[in-house]
């Protein structure tokens, strides 16, 4: 097709093309759930999938690796609603490695929980203090 910009590009001979290697998945298991780290995943860029989980949890872990000054970027998806699957991508700077920044997201994550139990508890124990109310976890 002349003018086409198809017209214009040139063919790669296949002796001069580089080797395609076949990227197997890399499984971490915790506590019954498993993490898989995508294909495509170097130190500072990866995408990791999580096993049953959703919105709740990929909102959460995103907002919490945010925080961490050497994250470039990191972003969340479920593939299909149907599918219960969590992708989570990160970029860092090279300070640090994708998995580091997964790592303190979670430590970050877990610490915030902690001091929502906390307050929460001593908001409860304070209010059946004073109303004689009994409020039970």
């Amino acid at each position: 097709m002349p003018g086409s910009v198809h017209s214009q590009d040139q063919d790669q001979s296949m002796m001069d093309a580089e080797q395609q290697v076949e990227q197997v998945p890399q499984e971490v298991t915790l506590d019954e759930k498993q993490i898989v780290v995508l294909p495509g995943a170097t130190e500072t860029a990866a995408s990791f999938q999580f096993e049953g989980e959703g919105h709740t949890m990929g909102n959460a872990l995103r907002y919490a690796i945010m925080k961490n000054p050497a994250v470039e970027f990191c972003g969340y998806t479920i593939p299909h609603p149907s599918d219960p699957k969590m992708n989570v991508r990160i970029q860092t700077t090279d300070s640090t490695t994708a998995l580091e920044a997964l790592e303190k997201g979670f430590n970050d994550l877990m610490d915030l929980c902690d001091v929502v139990t906390e307050k929460f508890t001593a908001a409860r124990d304070q209010f059946n203090e004073e109303s004689g109310n009994r409020m039970e976890a």
